[in-house]
């Protein structure tokens, strides 16, 4: 039942008196048991509502905050492989390299000076093109990594923003729960002057309203 309806059942009740509007201070001329007993049911309805309003809230916050940090968790997955396969490439292109110039070495050991000069070029001109190897691996690692860092930053942010706003919405429910336990506190405290009854529902009485509704009204003293 939408809040709309629930409202609309209130005031057909009420006689016409929406349950928004202040209770006056006299008491009412009560329709019959029927009509008291739904009157409680639909408060009571109203509250249940409040509640799973407040709990939907709750669990759509925790289910956002969960989302947001697995996939903060495959960024940075993502990033390390990422990072782990640059520095494999690395290794591989300087062990390559290495064994390249170890086999021009041998080479020209066995022609002259000439050739070992040769070689002493080769070997330079391949550990100068594996540092550079390693250094790009690890720019494309530091990159990678600053990357990964950004976006979980971004997430998080974004996921601070929409908590926020369900926080707003859990204090709005909790505001309307509120309102409507003081509503059902001065119905039922009209109810019972109008039935004769001096004694006023406690507070437990008020915040546990399905077992009053199971029960049934208090019959009149007479």
């Amino acid at each position: 039942m939408t809040d709309s309806r629930m409202k609309g059942r209130v005031k057909g009740l009420f006689g016409g008196t929406s349950p928004d509007d202040e209770l006056p201070e006299q008491t009412y001329d009560l329709p019959d048991p029927d009509a008291q007993r739904q009157a409680l049911e639909v408060l009571v309805l109203a509250q249940r509502t409040a509640d799973e309003h407040m709990a939907s809230a709750r669990h759509q916050a925790d289910k956002i905050r969960g989302d947001a940090l697995a996939k903060a968790e495959q960024i940075a997955r993502d990033a390390q492989a990422h990072a782990d396969g640059a520095r494999r490439e690395a290794g591989k292109a300087l062990s390559d390299a290495r064994a390249t110039a170890e086999q021009v070495a041998r080479d020209a050991q066995a022609h002259a000076d000439g050739a070992r000069r040769d070689a002493e070029k080769i070997v330079s001109d391949a550990r100068a093109r594996a540092e550079e190897i390693a250094k790009d691996a690890q720019a494309n690692a530091d990159g990678l990594e600053r990357e990964a860092q950004n976006r979980f930053e971004d997430v998080v942010g974004s996921l601070a923003g929409k908590r926020a706003a369900l926080q707003e919405q859990i204090e709005s429910l909790q505001q309307f729960d509120r309102d409507y336990r003081a509503r059902l506190r001065s119905f039922m405290q009209g109810q019972l002057r109008a039935l004769g009854v001096d004694d006023s529902p406690s507070n437990a009485e008020i915040q546990q309203p399905g077992s009053m509704a199971a029960t049934g009204p208090a019959p009149a003293q007479e």
